[in-house]
């Protein structure tokens, strides 16, 4: 189970901040409507600036804690379930704005690896 939580822990980590700070300026086939960008994809959704912010600082935050998790155990289950709760929300963005299923895939995974540390 150690190995599974790693792995879990990096990919959900690692992939977090790979979108926010080297891929957020880019387009993607899993941006929601036709954003090209990931603030634009908060304007696709509806909403406001601020939204953008406060959701990254989570994000962010949550994926750093997963991280640090590994050698502070401790910080892995609130980040994981703040993370899942993201993740809902992304995945309910993506229906919102009618997006294709498989615009909500990268939400799902994150969701479901997640769950598997939050409830293992």
């Amino acid at each position: 189970m150690h190995y599974l939580h790693l792995i879990c822990q990096l990919v959900i980590g690692l992939g977090i901040l790979n979108v926010w700070f080297l891929r957020s300026g880019r387009q993607t086939s899993y941006r929601g409507g036709a954003a090209a960008s990931l603030k634009e994809e908060f304007g696709a959704y509806g909403l406001p600036g601020w939204m953008f912010w406060a959701v990254g600082i989570l994000k962010v935050g949550s994926a750093v804690a997963l991280l640090a998790g590994i050698v502070v155990p401790v910080l892995v289950q609130p980040a994981a379930i703040t993370m899942a709760g993201l993740m809902i929300g992304a995945i309910i963005m993506h229906v919102k704005v009618k997006d294709a299923a498989h615009k909500s895939l990268p939400a799902l995974i994150l969701l479901a690896l997640s769950l598997i540390l939050v409830v293992t």
